[in-house]
């Protein structure tokens, strides 16, 4: 089963979520899709190893074939391709890497090299598996990071990916084939406009959903009312509590320390599972 903690907006508390769900379960995956600021393994605390470099193919133009046709910049949609009238420029950065412009170009005249954007990182024990990506630095090529990083998910674990924030590609790249996704808000008027974001995402992708309200308080009823509204469950509320703040702040997983959550966190799980069966 494939769980995604996401959320509409940064700062919610989408790895607070992911983090301490993995550590109340056994046997876990946790993804840390993330690439461009991860920072699961803050709380985690774990020794990492690299153990892969990862680049995407990006276009190499033979000068002497080219005629300048511009078929490749009329293909390419990202910009990473301009004609001048003796030349294709080539902008690594734009750069996709799908291939299209070598498959179309009519004189053979594209070839492939390799562009590294960044690495992947893993560590195990206790009953944790953990993975992250780490984008190289200026670089925007997240999803196709991200997009190699879930190649490690283990079909036979319970896998969990804390997703980037926010609704752009690295998010929905991260969604893709996921069973079930967990949307964390907070009670706030920001958070119920991001959160109506996310929620438009996940139906157009046909996953299903629940919230996790954190920073739970009294005084602001519209979260609860769009929930109503749009029929989706609230799995679990994280209270407004200064212990788990100043938890945060040292980077303990409060699910480790304080009484019960283990248990909550469990109970939830159990209840994703009930919703997919």
């Amino acid at each position: 089963m494939k769980i995604a903690v996401a959320s509409g907006k940064g700062g919610t508390g989408k790895t607070t979520v992911a983090v301490n769900l993995a550590l109340s379960l056994q046997d876990i995956q946790l993804l840390d899709c993330d690439v461009e600021e991860p920072n699961a393994n803050l709380f985690l605390q774990k020794s990492v190893d690299r153990v892969e470099d990862v680049s995407i193919l990006v276009p190499q133009i033979d000068d002497d074939l080219c005629n300048c046709c511009g078929d490749c910049v009329a293909f390419c949609q990202y910009n990473a391709l301009a004609a001048l009238p003796n030349k294709v420029m080539v902008f690594e950065s734009l750069c996709h890497g799908c291939g299209g412009c070598k498959l179309v170009c009519p004189e053979k005249a594209i070839t492939e090299t390799g562009r590294n954007i960044g690495y992947i990182e893993k560590s195990s024990g206790n009953g944790l598996d953990f993975y992250h990506g780490i984008l190289c630095i200026g670089d925007a090529m997240a999803s196709p990071l991200i997009q190699r990083l879930k190649c490690y998910a283990d079909e036979n674990k319970t896998i969990i990916l804390d997703a980037p924030p926010g609704t752009a590609c690295p998010m929905i790249t991260t969604l893709k084939d996921v069973d079930y996704c967990i949307l964390v808000t907070e009670p706030t008027p920001f958070g119920l406009h991001d959160l109506k974001l996310a929620v438009e995402v996940v139906e157009k992708m046909s996953i299903p959903a629940g919230i996790i309200i954190n920073q739970d308080a009294e005084g602001y009823s519209e979260v609860e009312e769009f929930c109503k509204s749009k029929n989706i469950p609230i799995i679990l509320r994280i209270p407004y509590d200064r212990r788990i703040a100043e938890m945060y702040s040292k980077g303990i997983p409060f699910a480790e320390e304080l009484p019960g959550w283990k248990e909550k966190f469990r109970e939830m799980y159990e209840q994703i599972k009930r919703i997919i069966e």
